[in-house]
């Protein structure tokens, strides 16, 4: 079996993006594991797939399977690379409209570069729903932010994450607290503006970035009083800049195309 791909990466969270058309109906996770393996496929944190039909509110549609299988409501990074896939044939367009899992998420273009698109993305409501939580014996914050965020502030003494951070993300994605598993951020205050941040994704594992994990590691640590909007969130691949209003969280970052091709499906 033939499965035609585009890869693109948002901040170096790197998706497989196929058109719906051009997909099987049946094996979707067991496919997805096998594409994103990153020895025997072609290697990706998930493996997307793009409806291009329009709705009455929105432009196209996506559907998300993880690396593993699993299959999350919706990536920051991963549907800003979805948008710049629809758009890379449309130069002169301000934006598009994408129906997620956690609902229609509105895109604006702010910039163009090659293959690259800026996009500042509506992140939409986010909750905090609760504050002061205590995870795996660790301080924590509890965040919807369309998928489930457990934002956790380190300790001085852990310094530049100097502790077994993926380690402590794993138990935490699987703590019994969690019946569906949760993503986890580690967020170090820099200065009253920025955080540093490293992720730990539900179904992924570590990641270079995180949209929904940076959106949920800024929205607990203002939460917190730590920083105030706007807000630089650091990642080990670059900088995502958020910022909050009534209608909000607005989230400002890359997506890129780096490759074309097809996967021989076993």
């Amino acid at each position: 079996m033939k499965i035609p791909f585009a890869k693109l990466h948002g901040a170096k969270n790197d998706f497989l993006l196929t058109d719906l058309a051009d997909a099987p109906s049946e094996g979707l996770p067991e496919i997805a594991v096998a594409i994103c393996d990153r020895l025997t496929g072609v290697g990706g944190d998930g493996w997307m797939l793009v409806d291009r039909t329009a709705g009455p509110d929105y432009d196209a549609s996506i559907r998300l399977f993880n690396s593993d299988g699993s299959e999350p409501e919706i990536s920051g990074n991963g549907t800003r690379c979805a948008a710049a896939l629809l758009l890379r044939d449309i130069p002169d367009a301000a934006g598009i409209r994408i129906r997620t899992a956690a609902g229609v998420k509105h895109l604006r273009v702010v910039g163009r570069s090659g293959l690259e698109v800026m996009f500042e993305m509506n992140m939409g409501s986010i909750r905090v729903l609760e504050l002061s939580a205590t995870v795996q014996g660790r301080d924590a914050v509890l965040v919807d932010a369309g998928n489930p965020q457990c934002a956790m502030p380190i300790a001085e003494s852990e310094g530049d994450f100097d502790f077994e951070w993926r380690a402590v993300g794993k138990a935490v994605e699987w703590d019994q607290r969690f019946p569906k598993r949760t993503n986890v951020s580690f967020i170090r205050k820099v200065d009253r503006h920025t955080i540093d941040v490293r992720f730990w994704e539900r179904g992924a594992g570590e990641t270079k970035s995180s949209g929904t994990g940076s959106t949920g590691a800024a929205v607990a640590a203002v939460a917190r009083g730590l920083v105030e909007s706007p807000v630089t969130v650091l990642t080990p691949a670059g900088p995502l800049a958020l910022r909050m209003e009534a209608e909000g969280v607005f989230l400002t970052g890359p997506a890129e195309l780096v490759a074309e091709g097809v996967f021989w499906c076993r």
